[in-house]
């Protein structure tokens, strides 16, 4: 769609809703082959689930439908499935509850029935074509069968005398009904989503200290020159909304450029611009403009039709340098007499098709309707419609026309747009195949013209394409002078930004402002950014290196504080560790263990092998205090078991080194309670028999055989003889083995 969009600061919230609605309305029940205007029809009826067209009565075939029949076969790149869902996510993220997303589907959906309904002619009467099209759109909108039935057949009208009667439709006034009632749906709907946007995102308890003045922004979508094979009375008026605005955006542009130059000193060159005042008086000057002369034809008494209206405008128009039409133009076969005219409009020449203004004009809707609607069950519904609560002897005022309504919305909207501070987003609708199309001169000319964007170009040629701040021009390019990286020691911004043209030799393509610096052609902006963006690399390199660096040094400095704090830290705990062990043996030569009871406290990690040296150090001399306290007479004792301690160390747990010798064990009461009697009477009588002196070791011990079996037996060493003997069998000797052999 070829659009301007303005966004305005400070502007409320909601722009007039008349114009959008007309534009969208009128297109309901007449769209132009091969064109999709209205997609949420199609979404539903492609998109939507199997379950939701069948609760809506629908099928998923737009074909079926009158309204959506003319749009069916246009290819699309669109998946009309996804964007469903994704109309329905950004409607319940925006903040409609399920029961209102579902009655605007319900909505649509009875639009599209009624397309379908007929009508069929018995005589004076009129009938509808089947009943049950007729349930489907009573569901739909929560209302009573018959009342639709009602409001679709008869019209109710009030005498001047205040007496109420029904008036039934012929099968044209049915079909005109039925198209307007379904035009009014789409309308209210489309009304009711806007406002309803505009007051969920309304800022709540809006204060002007808190929030802010400027904190509103509007958003002004205006469809561009429409030129078709058949232009007709939408044509007409989109056509005249845009030379409407045209004139107001040229001034406005002129306006702030002619004020910027004038607040920076710089010299303005005076632009002639078409001024199409003269059109926009064509369409709406009091008494003689083309919606004057339309409104007069649908209030006039008779049988008025669209020829008689033509040759109205023939009559009154007939000098009108941007009017004409075949009865002015005779020879102009590309107009058909009582059909054709044409508006010479600032975009080009459009010829417009007569046929229907005066009824697509008139745009009446019947108050039975109205009144259907407000009484709905469906509160949505109810509320779109709050003007259907007046009875028919309360209304009595005729509504405006379309044109009328059309062209209010317009003025209001010029006046609140002149009072805004408007910027501005051209938008060109790409081609079906998404791809860059080569067009020839004059293609591209009538493009540009239709945009309006012929009095731009020709504004921003004549004066300066770019103007910025001198402190943010300074801060974007002053890498690429050397005067000014990295920082200037300049007087002021402007010297600072005067010497980063002038070392690039662009003096002739820049004008100097009191605030900003203006430059003509854009070549001289590319230079600049080439050249920065040839720099920026080498400047990242150049700060990368610089932190890495700092990075590095400070990583180092803190690496050097912690070695210095690990390494007080190690001679403190070795300087505390000595002086515990200093604490805890300072009196250990007074000790009777000689400090063999005193625990050693834990060594710190630096002092672990230290630690044990010293732990053997003081055993040492522990064992030299307590050896040398030893008799003489007992040493050959002391020497043995050292000498049995060697041996049997890592071999034997427990081997009695912590008591006395005992030698005989057997014949010991506390080692052998029970055997120890019956073995120093045997003891006595091998003495007395074998005549050995004394006895050198006795206890038991276990004989293993080389079957690896073992069993127990007692060992008897005497100073002639070794004995084996059995204890199980009173020390019975087995063995004896001569000690010399």
């Amino acid at each position: 769609m070829n659009s301007e969009t303005a966004y305005h600061k400070n502007q409320s919230r909601t722009v007039p809703e008349g114009l959008l609605c007309f534009l969208f309305k009128s297109r309901v029940v007449q769209q132009h082959k091969g064109e999709r205007n209205f997609h949420s029809f199609y979404q539903l009826l492609l998109g939507g689930s199997d379950e939701i067209l069948k609760s809506f009565h629908l099928e998923n075939e737009p074909a079926l439908y009158t309204y959506t029949r003319e749009g069916a076969a246009a290819a699309t790149s669109n998946n009309d499935r996804s964007n469903h869902k994704a109309v329905m996510s950004a409607l319940e993220v925006i903040g409609f509850s399920k029961e209102e997303i579902s009655s605007i589907y319900q909505i649509l959906a009875a639009i599209l029935l009624l397309g379908n309904v007929e009508f069929e002619s018995e005589g004076e009467s009129v009938q509808i074509l089947g009943q049950d099209i007729v349930n489907h759109i009573s569901e739909l909108t929560a209302t009573d069968p018959d009342c639709v039935t009602k409001g679709l057949l008869y019209r109710t009208v009030a005498t001047g005398g205040g007496e109420v009667i029904e008036k039934g439709h012929t099968e044209k006034d049915a079909c005109f009904g039925r198209d307007a009632f379904a035009k009014a749906l789409y309308e209210r709907l489309f009304g009711w989503i806007v406002s309803r946007i505009n007051g969920i995102i309304e800022v709540k308890n809006y204060n002007p200290v808190l929030h802010g003045k400027n904190t509103v922004i509007g958003v002004l979508d205006i469809y561009g020159f429409e030129i078709f094979d058949n232009n007709s009375f939408e044509q007409f008026c989109i056509n005249y909304c845009n030379e409407k605005l045209q004139q107001l955006f040229i001034e406005l542009i002129l306006q702030q450029e002619q004020e910027e130059y004038q607040r920076e000193g710089i010299t303005w060159q005076h632009i002639d611009y078409f001024n199409n005042q003269i059109i926009v008086d064509l369409v709406e000057q009091q008494h003689k403009g083309i919606i004057s002369i339309l409104d007069e034809a649908c209030l006039s008494v008779g049988k008025v039709t669209d020829t008689v209206c033509l040759d109205s405008m023939d009559t009154k128009l007939a000098q009108h340098p941007h009017y004409t039409s075949r009865k002015h133009s005779p020879t102009d076969k590309t107009m058909d007499f009582q059909k054709h005219f044409r508006i010479r409009h600032y975009a080009g020449d459009v010829t417009y098709s007569v046929e229907g203004f005066l009824d697509k004009n008139k745009d009446l809707l019947f108050q039975d309707f109205k009144r259907l609607m407000y009484n709905s069950s469906n509160p949505v519904l109810k509320e779109m419609w709050p003007d259907g609560q007046l009875s028919i002897t309360e209304v009595t005022k005729r509504p405006q026309t379309a044109a009328t309504l059309f062209k209010n919305s317009i003025v209001a909207l010029v006046d609140k747009l002149a009072c805004k501070e408007p910027y501005y987003v051209r938008c060109i609708k790409p081609n079906e195949m998404k791809s860059p199309v080569l067009f020839d001169d004059a293609r591209c000319q009538h493009q540009v013209a239709y945009l309006g964007l012929l009095e731009n170009v020709m504004v921003r040629r004549a004066g300066f394409a770019y103007r910025q701040q001198y402190a943010r021009f300074l801060q974007r390019y002053k890498m690429t002078c050397e005067y000014t990286w990295p920082n200037h020691l300049m007087t002021s911004d402007r010297d600072a930004v005067e010497a980063i043209i002038t070392q690039h030799g662009f003096q002739g393509d820049v004008a100097y402002g009191h605030t900003k610096l203006f430059v003509r052609t854009p070549r001289t902006l590319f230079t600049l950014e080439q050249e920065r963006a040839t720099l920026i690399p080498i400047l990242v390199l150049f700060l990368q290196k610089v932190w890495r660096g700092a990075l590095a040094r400070l990583r180092c400095r803190r690496m050097r504080a912690i070695y210095t704090i690990m390494g007080c830290y190690k001679r403190y705990k070795v300087k505390a560790h000595f002086w515990e062990v200093e604490r805890r043996f300072a009196g250990v030569r007074t000790m009777p263990d000689y400090g063999k009871s005193v625990e050693w406290p834990a060594p710190p990690a630096a002092l672990a092998q230290f630690h044990s040296i010293t732990t053997m150090l003081h055993r040492r001399w522990w064992a030299r205090q307590i050896v040398k306290n030893i008799p003489p007479s007992e040493m050959l004792e002391v020497r043995a078991k050292v000498a049995a301690l060697t041996s049997l160390s890592g071999e034997r747990k427990h081997w009695g080194i912590g008591r006395a010798w005992e030698r005989d064990y057997l014949s010991n009461v506390r080692d052998s309670p029970q055997t120890s009697s019956a073995f120093i009477r045997v003891s006595k009588e091998l003495k007395n028999k074998d005549g050995y002196s004394q006895v050198v070791f006795s206890g038991f011990c276990r004989k293993v055989n080389r079957f690896n079996k073992s069993t127990d037996r007692a060992l008897l060493v005497t100073d002639k003889y070794v004995y084996k003997l059995e204890p199980k069998k009173q020390y019975k000797v087995l063995k004896r083995l001569p000690l010399d052999s």
